[in-house]
């Protein structure tokens, strides 16, 4: 029923859309949200089988501060809703069977490392995240708040004056490898853009604030899983009125003019006054808008940089592995090679890294007693084909690698395995290519050059989530649904 309040459907319950329509909400709009699947979170989601429970997707909690200040919005913080715990280690770097390099929590034992690694390089780490806290404050607090419509909103006298300092024009493989000489300490600092965006050579510096929220402020871990944390959300969306609806696929829009007058959903149709979606935005804008109201054309899309899918598998052991920590990356092969495979050649690596998540070293609800709760992600190409030998012949290799290095059989003691892929990204979340982490954040995709936040042919048309502003990742895509419900509320 259409209420005397303007009406706004939020298509997708990922982060990106409950963030958005909470913010509807709040502000006094009848906001439904409209989930194709049956289940909330986006890629968020969980998995439950044989007692345990999988993060089907997100499992790294870096930025804790904009979970924080969206929960703050509402009065909130986080430990109302789950118990954050910070790892020590991090994260550890496996380079070889008996050559692993544990991250640990204090950052003064990190520089230790460092310089137990290379000589010098301890001064330089401090130096280096003196210069990446000023990128995290400045991005992370004002930048990534912006619409990215148009070039106006970054001429401001503080922006241009530090415009280099911030290093946005400036390549992160040079940054990085100006400063440390060791491979070891170059793929460490280098791995977070190679999983989660771009080769690092296209990457801008600008992005060190991720070295800078990861290896400073700490890697942590919400108890219970991610789907705890996207639960909170769905939460907070429904205590300002947000109405969410599963297994409501959107088919179909009515029109009056250039606005959207009603969406089709579910078989019903819910009379409309803005739409936002936080679904796949090539998904929207080729399949469900006519070709004359599509600000992109098939081309541009094409010609676009993506960051990469993934093969994942979830495994669920019946016993503990003593040598695997909370977060594992399998760096025992060349990171060059395996970027060239996934940017430049787009093929099936010959030798891929990995990496290994076992939250059952933390977490006890995961997993039976006694058991292990194992999530194997490996980055790879969007687009591939990935038949079910292909996806044999990799968990094959990778597991004959894990084994290796723990010293000890795992794969014949699974007693639950499920393999997710370029497909499953596809038909679970209509990702264009099978891409699980949006558009790369190379120089060319970044700001005002992503995929506009809001529709150029459409009035009422906005967008949310990774393949536009400010870009991939969680606290993005929780950001991007704060910027698209402004968006909103100004254009009403």
């Amino acid at each position: 029923m259409r209420t005397n309040r303007p009406t706004v459907a939020v298509i997708g319950s990922g982060f990106s859309g409950l963030s958005a329509a909470a913010i509807l909400a709040s502000n006094g709009f009848d906001v439904h949200v409209l989930e194709k699947n049956s289940q909330l979170g986006g890629r968020a989601r969980a998995l439950s089988e044989h007692g345990f429970t999988f993060d089907m997707g997100p499992s790294w909690y870096w930025m804790p501060d904009v979970f924080e200040k969206y929960f703050n919005r509402f009065g909130y913080t986080a430990s109302d809703f789950y118990e954050l715990k910070k790892l020590d280690p991090g994260f550890a770097v496996i380079f070889g069977k008996d050559d692993v390099m544990d991250v640990p929590a204090d950052f003064d034992s990190l520089c230790a490392l460092f310089e137990q690694t290379e000589a010098g390089s301890a001064e330089k780490l401090r130096k280096f995240m003196d210069e990446a806290e000023y990128k995290y404050n400045a991005g992370m607090n004002d930048l990534v708040y912006k619409p990215g419509l148009s070039i106006t909103e970054f001429m401001r006298y503080d922006l241009a004056k530090d415009v280099f300092r911030l290093q946005i024009f400036s390549s992160f493989s040079k940054h990085v490898r100006s400063r440390f000489k060791n491979p070891k300490l170059i793929s460490l600092l280098e791995f977070p853009v190679l999983f989660l965006g771009a080769a690092p050579k296209d990457t801008p510096a600008l992005y060190s604030l991720m070295n800078y929220s990861g290896l400073k402020i700490g890697t942590f871990y919400p108890m219970g899983g991610f789907a705890k944390v996207a639960d909170a959300f769905r939460r907070i969306a429904e205590e300002q009125g947000a109405k969410i609806h599963t297994n409501a696929t959107v088919e179909s829009f009515g029109w009056n003019g250039n606005s959207i007058s009603g969406v089709n959903a579910g078989g019903s149709t819910l009379p409309v006054n803005a739409v936002i979606g936080s679904a796949d935005y090539h998904h929207i804008e080729q399949e469900l808008l006519p070709e004359s109201f599509r600000t992109y054309s098939k081309k541009y899309w094409d010609s676009r940089v993506f960051a990469p899918s993934c093969l994942i598998f979830y495994l669920g052991i019946n016993k503990r592995i003593a040598k695997l920590r909370h977060h594992n990356l399998f760096f025992d092969e060349d990171i060059e090679q395996h970027t060239q495979d996934i940017y430049t050649d787009k093929q099936w690596p010959g030798k891929p890294l990995f990496y290994v998540c076992v939250p059952s070293k933390t977490d006890s609800s995961v997993a039976p007693e006694g058991c292990e709760n194992i999530f194997i992600l490996m980055p790879i190409a969007v687009g591939l084909t990935d038949a079910p030998e292909i996806r044999d012949h990799y968990y094959s290799l990778i597991m004959k690698r894990i084994e290796a290095f723990a010293g000890e059989k795992i794969s014949e003691n699974a007693i639950f395995k499920k393999s997710y892929s370029v497909s499953n990204f596809v038909h679970d979340y209509n990702a264009y290519k099978g891409n699980a982490y949006g558009l790369a954040n190379t120089l060319r995709q970044t700001a005002i050059l992503k995929p506009k936040i809001r529709s150029r042919k459409v009035s009422n048309l906005f967008y949310a989530g990774q393949l536009t502003v400010p870009g991939p990742g969680v606290p993005p895509a929780i950001i991007s649904g704060q910027v698209a419900a402004a968006e909103v509320l100004k254009s009403m």
